[in-house]
């Protein structure tokens, strides 16, 4: 572009996977659902559809609770592969309007449109295209920000959920920058807010006056980095290769697992999770991986390596099954349990989306947006 300023979007699918089921099953529409867990088993809410959010229905929440806070709730249990198939739809999408495409987790990416596809010269128009083209081919919503940079989209994305487009151009980006209360970014929970709040830090450009000591304190070495933040700075470029050693996911649950069975539960979803993401990428790997934390957080990994290597989802769920043998689940509490992938071969198709990956000090939490 002449006037040298890029043109970032950060696109996000409205309660991704909830709007999924509601699509599906019209049943749902118009009713508060969560996916996750069934409370008897003490599950955990993995997304929650915007009707249960007026209800205080959010991810990472004991589904028991969730029910407590919404008798009405409906519970549908998570189908990975189904989102899988549909993230891969809209990140075809993306890639419609331009190859710099960024993905955080299925449903969320960032796009440098600086230069595009359609040859558009506005960031606010290749968002509404790419709005309008994900109703049309998925019939989902997405939330999209318009800005200079990574920080200022990622923002702006949520500014006006559901269904939102929110557009922060240069000359209103201070503006912009004067609303935010410090714990507006990305992930920062209430104990690093606590911290700013504690040494005078109550808004995002406070930090432009704040003590460095006090600050470090706060922050440590993100001191700087947060700096920048509170003068709209952010120079990190839209990034589409990165080298993938493994696959996986984790979930720590809100109150410890104690019966082997509700273990063999998690760990079964967890690794048909990890298989849907490693077919959708067109991966095999050799090396299963379970990770387990016991209550007094203990953290322990124990890992069986086979070839050839595999996709197949009911082989690795079995292998991750079996290395349970190799653990003290049922006899000790568990309070974390992840599966991951290891030994990777063949090539990821160019339309994947990355896992979760946030500012150096606020990172991504679970599917809630």
């Amino acid at each position: 572009m002449a006037d040298g300023l890029r043109r970032i979007l950060h696109v996000d699918m409205d309660a991704f996977y909830a709007s999924v089921e509601q699509r599906d099953d019209p049943s749902l529409k118009g009713r508060p659902v969560a996916v996750g867990g069934r409370p008897e088993s003490r599950g955990v809410v993995a997304a929650s559809s915007y009707e249960a959010r007026t209800f205080g229905v959010r991810s990472a929440m004991p589904m028991g609770r969730a029910i407590r806070l919404c008798p009405e709730l409906v519970i549908v249990r998570p189908d990975f592969a189904k989102y899988a198939a549909v993230s891969k739809q809209v990140f075809e999408i993306f890639r419609e309007a331009t190859p710099l495409v960024e993905g955080l987790s299925l449903d969320e990416a960032y796009l440098d449109v600086t230069e595009n596809v359609w040859g558009m010269r506005l960031g606010v128009d290749a968002a509404r295209r790419l709005k309008e083209r994900i109703r049309e081919q998925t019939g989902l919503t997405a939330s999209a920000g318009v800005a200079p940079n990574k920080f200022l989209a990622k923002i702006a994305s949520g500014w006006k959920k559901p269904d939102g487009l929110t557009v922060i151009a240069p000359e209103r980006v201070e503006a912009f920058l004067q609303k935010l209360p410090v714990d507006a970014l990305w992930g920062v929970g209430p104990v690093t807010a606590r911290r700013l709040r504690a040494v005078g830090i109550d808004r995002l450009v406070d930090v432009r006056t704040a003590d460095e000591e006090a600050l470090r304190s706060a922050v440590g070495s993100s001191a700087e980095w947060l700096r920048n933040l509170s003068h709209g700075i952010d120079d990190r470029a839209v990034e589409t290769n990165r080298e993938r050693k493994s696959i996986g996911c984790e979930e720590t649950y809100a109150r410890d697992l104690v019966e082997l069975e509700r273990v063999r539960d998690e760990i079964a979803a967890l690794a048909e999770h990890a298989a849907a993401a490693l077919a959708r990428k067109s991966l095999a790997a050799r090396t299963v991986v379970l990770k387990l934390r016991y209550a007094t957080f203990q953290t322990i990994t124990r890992s069986e390596t086979r070839r050839p290597a595999t996709r197949s989802a009911e082989e690795i769920r079995a292998r991750a099954l079996g290395l349970i043998e190799k653990t003290e689940a049922g006899k000790r509490p568990v309070r974390l349990l992840g599966v991951s992938l290891h030994g990777l071969e063949g090539e990821e198709t160019e339309e994947t989306p990355e896992p979760p990956r946030g500012l150096p000090i606020f990172g991504a939490g679970p599917e809630s947006a």
